[in-house]
């Protein structure tokens, strides 16, 4: 199994598809890679030799970050915005949708489970 930024690669996906289980790298920066370091399409990444595993690492460590240099950016850029007090930071700190969405109904994921109101009756027709 290939290791790659302290994570397992699954070995029978194309080297393309389990490079995006590391965080940060999506399709297009996943191809890119392939491309750059001429790895063929069809590669499974158990197919891939210690030359090549090699290759993809030191492209990940040069250009990109990934994993947990990545996460510990992005928890302190929203920390920043927290401390700030700007609008942005206050909705984070709210567990509140950042960036306009509604929340008359819907943004459950953002808000939690719905929590019924004691003494509240419907209303009726």
């Amino acid at each position: 199994m290939a290791r790659i930024a302290g994570v397992n690669l699954p070995d029978k996906k194309r080297v393309e598809i389990a490079l995006r289980y590391l965080y940060g790298i999506g399709p297009t920066l996943a191809r890119r890679i392939c491309i750059n370091l001429g790895i063929p399409e069809s590669r499974r990444v158990f197919e891939l030799t210690e030359e090549e595993m090699l290759k993809i690492r030191e492209a990940l460590d040069k250009g990109f970050q990934v994993e947990g240099d990545l996460r510990r950016v992005v928890t302190m850029n929203i920390k920043r915005l927290m401390d700030l007090g700007c609008y942005r930071g206050l909705r984070h700190r709210k567990r509140l949708p950042v960036r306009g969405q509604r929340t008359h109904t819907n943004a459950r994921t953002r808000k939690g489970r719905a929590v019924a109101i004691a003494g509240k009756k419907k209303a009726t027709k």
